[in-house]
């Protein structure tokens, strides 16, 4: 009798049981989350490259469109994609808990190792041959931004109005000294407004479509997204008063150092929309000249661990924030200062993307075929690219000369070399940086290993 109701009642139900079952428990899910976060090395592209290999090609948890799909969401996001792409991934096959061990795992064992090469940093950073390996680091790391830029244009720029955006980009930021924010903003409005203007970018063509394990979860329970949305809207509203409320607090009692901390990178987590490269410039252009927390130099240095470590890139800022708790005038600074402020940088960061995902997930699906909304991520995407080619050429004049100037005509306004201050061992290193990561193809890692090495003897052969 119980199978005849079940079959005649509920096929639907019994299918989707099915489903589900054939889905890998969390605990499967928890191996796979950290192997990936153990191993997610060379910045978002190889990070996203990681997360397809092993949930679409090796596993087939997810289908090529499904994931496609779910990037291209995320790409809409201020904060680091990859991490949230993880989150939504999570989420989609175990729910909010699912969405929460991705992305802590994600995030976890860089955030560790970026806590220890920090110290490691603050405490002996000054030394010698350490300043040497550091300063090997920095020349790789202009060769890295401009990689990043390279392939960002040849996703992003598809047409002369996506080529103009980003010319006008960067000449907001380079020359008007414009609010990154601002500009990122208006190239999302002119792409919104002008939708046909705009081709979305790719991450890749969908090569392998055959269903995966989702997939047929949802073919035969297309209402478990709307199940689901209950529970991820109540973790992001949950989020969103834990990420808030120690802001406020600081903001609201403790005020100094720590509550800057606070409050500047809760405005990065919301406005830096367009991955890490974006974040850069935008910490760039306050943390170091508004603020003055650190120097260019130190920024260059701490890119340079980051791109090092597994995890988002993004986890720079960790390293940001330890130097300026290290460095506070408040009686907590010194290595407790450093940890505080560390930790503190990291929830303000993190927490937005869990609550940007929970909340954002549920509506996926309305997005999926909007072109206005395709059309000004498109547009905020090109944006990004004059927002790089600003960042590396900052970095670029930082790391190649000694000496700056800068020069003003009007509203326009730019920061120029002084020529004969050029760095001949910075070139040198910075070119034999270019021949590893572009002729030689070795990689991020090996290009940053070598180049500290070379930074080192050069370094140590001069005195």
């Amino acid at each position: 009798m119980n199978g005849t109701m079940e079959g005649t009642i509920a096929p639907d139900a019994a299918h989707a049981i099915d489903a589900e079952a054939a889905l890998p428990s969390l605990a499967e899910a928890l191996r796979v989350w950290l192997k990936i976060g153990l191993l997610s090395f060379g910045g978002p592209a190889g990070q996203i490259a990681l997360l397809h290999r092993e949930v679409v090609d090796d596993r087939r948890w997810i289908g090529d469109r499904r994931f496609l799909h779910a990037l291209n969401f995320c790409t809409l996001l201020p904060g680091p994609e990859a991490q949230q792409l993880a989150t939504y991934l999570g989420w989609l096959m175990h729910g909010v808990r699912g969405g929460l061990a991705a992305g802590i795992l994600f995030v976890l064992p860089g955030a560790v190792v970026m806590l220890a090469l920090s110290l490691l940093y603050a405490t002996l950073g000054d030394a010698p041959l350490v300043a040497a390996l550091f300063f090997g680091l920095k020349c790789a790391v202009l060769v890295i931004v401009v990689e990043a830029l390279l392939r960002i244009g040849r996703r992003a720029l598809k047409g002369r109005a996506a080529w103009t955006l980003a010319v006008a980009a960067f000449i907001a930021l380079f020359f008007l000294n414009l609010p990154f924010p601002l500009v990122v903003l208006t190239a999302g409005i002119i792409g919104y407004l002008a939708p046909t203007a705009f081709t979305p970018g790719s991450h890749g063509a969908a090569k392998n479509d055959a269903p995966a394990l989702i997939d047929a979860v949802l073919a035969a329970d297309p209402d478990r997204p709307a199940r689901l949305a209950a529970s991820a809207r109540r973790a992001g509203y949950i989020g969103l008063t834990l990420w808030l409320a120690p802001v406020a607090l600081l903001l609201a009692t403790a005020g100094g150092t720590y509550a800057d901390i606070a409050w500047f990178f809760s405005k990065m987590a919301v406005v830096t929309v367009g991955g890490a490269y974006a974040v850069l410039a935008y910490v760039a252009q306050d943390a170091v000249e508004a603020y003055g927390w650190l120097s260019a130099h130190e920024m260059l240095a701490g890119l340079g661990l980051a791109e090092t470590t597994p995890g988002p890139l993004i986890l720079v800022l960790q390293f940001v924030g330890f130097l300026v708790g290290f460095r506070a005038p408040e009686a907590v600074s010194g290595i407790p200062g450093g940890i505080v402020a560390s930790v503190l940088v990291l929830w303000v960061t993190f927490a937005p993307c869990f609550v940007f995902v929970f909340l954002g997930a549920p509506l996926i699906e309305r997005l999926q075929d909007n072109r206005a909304l395709a059309a000004a991520l498109a547009a905020i995407t090109a944006a990004v690219v004059g927002v790089v080619a600003n960042l590396a050429v900052w970095f670029g004049l930082r790391v190649l000369f000694r000496e700056m100037q800068t020069m003003q005509a009007g509203p326009l306004a730019m920061d120029l070399p002084v020529l004969t201050a050029l760095d001949p061992v910075a070139l040198t290193l910075a070119a034999l940086a270019a021949l590893c990561l572009f002729y030689l193809k070795l990689g991020v890692v090996k290009t940053l290993g070598l180049a500290a090495v070379a930074g080192f003897l050069v370094r140590l052969a001069l005195g």
